[in-house]
């Protein structure tokens, strides 16, 4: 019951977080901002109207918005964002995570390039490249926890975390950059993709989902609120794990502590992410891969860090 609780609970509150990250980026910005519900309002908009697909498309690009979505839900079922103890949670070996990612990149490239336009080309072969050179940093990010904890398991690296109460290890700073930097690269944001434009030449995201339209277009745009919502709560159990419950099964009250978590750091994550976009310009796509190599070397970094210190205290 719990778990089902949790993934609903993801699936309803993802378009907010996009919503209020919107709202925060408008007022930084000084312009007036959308309502916070403008998400569900699109949503429900697309739902409604009657699908226009090309007549070339294949079975391909007709399912992969049901995979994308259904990826999503099934990575939210494994990250930790509010217990431990929850069934689904035994599956969550942060490998699999990635290649649950991986998936729903290769298929919505597929897609792309599965009508046989030039902006649906153009934007899948970009995206697999932010994805090559993105995957390489957050592996790196990812063994950083694990050497810490022991354990490639999420569920199993916050209980670590949570039993030995132990301060933030100075490596964990260098993995916390770098994986900011994989989350806005995987996610469309500013610097590497602006999810608010469709400028031909320099649009990547948008790019392959120019031919969707109806509940196709609203199952792709929920898939990535859900994605952008799972890449935080990933960040909040490496990094953040205050909050979730180790022992979500024994009662209502730890869980509703942990809703009451996950919202506060939602709430600080949308503003945090908001003014880094804010601050910061869109990056030519020939910097990409300059962008996503510092993020490598940021956990290469975090890794040697760890692993000096781990030597010094041994000596």
């Amino acid at each position: 019951m719990w778990q089902f609780g949790e993934v609903a609970l993801a699936i309803a509150i993802a378009p907010l977080f996009m919503g209020w990250i919107s709202q925060c980026r408008a007022w930084m910005q000084n312009r007036s901002a959308p309502p916070l519900t403008q998400s569900y309002r699109m949503l429900r908009k697309l739902f409604h109207k009657d699908a226009a697909v090309a007549t070339d498309a294949s079975l391909l690009f007709r399912g992969t918005p049901y995979v994308l979505f259904g990826t999503m839900v099934l990575a939210a079922a494994i990250i930790p964002s509010l217990a431990t103890d929850l069934p689904f949670a035994r599956a969550a070996d942060a490998i699999a995570l990635i290649g649950l990612f991986a998936t729903a990149r290769v298929f919505l490239s597929l897609a792309a390039m599965d009508i046989g336009t030039a902006f649906g080309t153009m934007g899948a072969r970009r995206e697999m490249m932010i994805g090559f050179l993105a995957e390489p940093a957050l592996l790196m990010v990812l063994f950083n926890a694990f050497l810490l904890y022991g354990s490639t398991s999420l569920p199993n690296l916050v209980n670590e975390y949570a039993a030995r109460h132990t301060v933030i290890d100075p490596s964990v700073i260098f993995a916390a950059v770098a994986f900011v930097m994989v989350l806005l690269a995987e996610n469309a944001r500013i610097p590497i993709d602006n999810p608010g434009t469709h400028l031909e030449l320099t649009m990547i995201h948008e790019a392959m989902l120019l031919e969707y339209s109806a509940r196709h277009l609203a199952l792709v745009e929920w898939a990535s609120s859900l994605k952008l919502f799972n890449y935080a709560c990933i960040g909040f159990a490496l990094f953040l794990p205050w909050g979730i419950a180790t022992h979500g099964a024994d009662g209502g009250v730890p869980l509703l502590a942990a809703v009451a978590a996950l919202v506060a750091k939602l709430t600080v994550a949308g503003a945090a992410l908001a003014l880094i976009e804010s601050l910061s310009a869109k990056l030519r796509i020939f910097r990409a891969p300059e962008y996503l190599a510092m993020a490598f070397l940021l956990a290469v970094l975090g890794l040697l860090v760890h692993l000096l210190l781990g030597a010094n205290i041994n000596a």
